[in-house]
Parts: C-alpha cells; structure tokens; sequence
C-alpha cells in the first residue's frame, strides 16, 4: 500500500512547504491539505517538486469560520460565496497540479440544503471538468460536526448520482464512517467504484491507525485485495509530535 500524509493535521507546526519536506523524509508517497490558502501556491509547487510528491487533494474554504461555518455549498442564500470558495479551490488546485477538490457542505438540513449542494455541485463539476480535476464530497459523523449537512455514504452516493457527473466521487472516511454506519468492510466493497480517495484515523479518538476499534492491518489489506492502488490517506491527529506517531507506517512498508 502507499500512503498520503494529510498535512491539515500532520506536522501543523511547520509550514506548509516544510511540512511536505517532512513528509517526504518520513517516507509518505504523497500529501494532501485541507486550507492551503494563505500559501503563496509557488511555494508548493517548489516543495513538491523538490521532494518529488504530488498534493492530491484541498478543501474549499469553510467560510467565517468565527460565525460557525464549516463549508458553504449546501446553504441556501449564499451561493454566491459558494461557488467562489469553488472557485477558489479549483484554480488553486491547477495551479499546485493537485488533483482533487473537497467540496464543503458546511452545517444545514431539509431539501433547500440539498437542493442548492446539488446546484453548486453542478456548478463545481462544469468547471473542474475543463481542468481535469476530480471532485469530492464527505459524510462527516455527528459527533465531530453536529448538524453537518452530509452524514452517511447512501446520502452522498444520493447526490453524486442526481449531479451526473464523471468528475464527482465519495471521499470515504474510514473514521466517519465508522463512527456513523459502521460496517466499514462491506461499505468499500460495495461502494469502490463510487471512491475517490480514502482517509483513515483511529476510532474514537482519530489518533494514529495503531489503536483503536478499527484494525487497519485488515483494512489495508482488504484495499490491496480489492485491487485500490492509490494513496491512502492518513488523516489523525498525532497529539504532539507527528514524527513519533508514525510506528504504523514503517511497519507497513516493512
């Protein structure tokens, strides 16, 4: 298997060049971030280019995060700010070579919230398109993000269907969805042909993949079974120093 350091919460005390830097010497095979946006993307382009790793994937921007918001896609009224967080995410993207875009939801419910998600879906899709970037969509669990908008994998695999679109796939999260749905062997096998990427955390407490209510041993293997052959992503919080967390990882490519 290979792996992708999320650099949203690995090596935070670093900055975002230097944190690749570290991830590279740590022996990840590839990175991932969530906000890159106060990074000037030449910066990452020369960090990612020295250490030979590709940056799959960003995330929109959440919004006033001071207000309370954790994406803007699925709130009626601001669609506005929707589609410009879009549209910031995707040029962004192009410019680093990264290949994915998670889409935020942000905190909503009721058919107003899904209808306007599905609507600045669409919008996302047109433009990523012409890029050839991919698009991402994430249940996130109610214990972590209370009264988010997307929560379970039979809601997304819903809306990527209405969206129609070749470049809209499910980011599925071993840790959310453990802790909504469980299940989670069967859910990859059912759902790998609707997966864009895969991240993974311990579970409760998204620690490292050492711990935990989830054997990861097996569900790497399952993946390698399955046939998935793309970076995994490592997406936990290390709770101090990332580099003394990583036990797991030289275990796996032992």
């Amino acid at each position: 298997m290979i792996f992708s350091a999320n650099l949203g919460f690995l090596w935070t005390e670093l900055s975002l060049p230097d944190a690749i830097r570290a991830a590279k010497r740590a022996g990840f095979d590839a990175v991932e971030c969530h906000w890159p946006y106060d990074t000037p993307a030449e910066q990452v382009v020369q960090a990612l280019s020295e250490t030979g790793l590709a940056m799959l994937g960003l995330n929109t921007n959440r919004g006033n995060t001071g207000a309370g918001d954790n994406g803007l896609s699925a709130l009626p009224g601001r669609e506005a700010e929707a589609r410009a967080a879009i549209d910031q995410a995707i040029d962004y993207a192009h410019a680093i070579g990264a290949g994915k875009v998670h889409v935020m939801a942000g905190f909503a419910s009721g058919p107003d919230a899904h209808a306007t998600f599905v609507e600045n879906l669409r919008y996302a899709c047109a433009k990523a398109e012409q890029l050839d970037i991919g698009l991402l969509v994430e249940p996130l669990n109610r214990y972590d993000a209370p009264d988010y908008f997307l929560q379970t994998t039979e809601q997304a695999v819903a809306i990527i269907d209405e969206v129609s679109s070749d470049a809209l796939h499910l980011m599925f999260d071993c840790y959310h969805v453990q802790l909504m749905e469980g299940d989670i062997t069967n859910r990859l096998k059912s759902l790998m042909p609707r997966i864009g990427h895969i991240q993974f955390a311990s579970v409760p407490d998204r620690g490292a993949p050492d711990h935990g209510e989830v054997d990861y041993g097996y569900i790497f293997k399952l993946l390698d079974t399955l046939g998935y052959r793309k970076p995994l992503g490592a997406e936990y919080k290390p709770g101090g120093d990332t580099d003394a967390t990583l036990g797991w990882l030289r275990s796996v490519k032992a």
